[in-house]
């Protein structure tokens, strides 16, 4: 993809999980902001299935954020009430510019 400054159109919230212990040899988890970031939100596709016998839906997106150290696979972004999990992290041609991150928002 040819980003241009003019994708990065969509202010999405970084979040990461925290899990903290409940007492009971549990964990409660919560998502804690990371960052804000300006990014260009893609869909790529979409399928449908059963859950809980209700139809729910899912489409995967590419999220492309300009490049910062520590995105992994287990945060996710949200945009206003929806949420990305992303799924994969990629260095665009390993210049430490973009990361392109794959990501999957759910029917919640």
């Amino acid at each position: 993809m040819d980003l241009r400054i003019g994708d990065l159109r969509h202010r999405l919230v970084l979040e990461q999980v925290v899990r903290q212990d409940d007492g009971s040899g549990g964990a409660q988890e919560t998502w804690e902001l990371v960052e804000e970031l300006w990014a260009a939100l893609r869909p790529l596709s979409g399928q449908e299935g059963d859950a809980s016998d209700q139809i729910a839906g899912r489409v995967s997106h590419e999220i492309w954020v300009r490049y910062r150290p520590g995105v992994k696979p287990d945060m996710r972004f949200r945009f206003g009430s929806r949420v990305f999990e992303v799924r994969a992290v990629i260095d665009v041609d390993e210049r430490r510019r973009y990361l392109k991150c794959l990501a999957e928002e759910r029917d919640l």
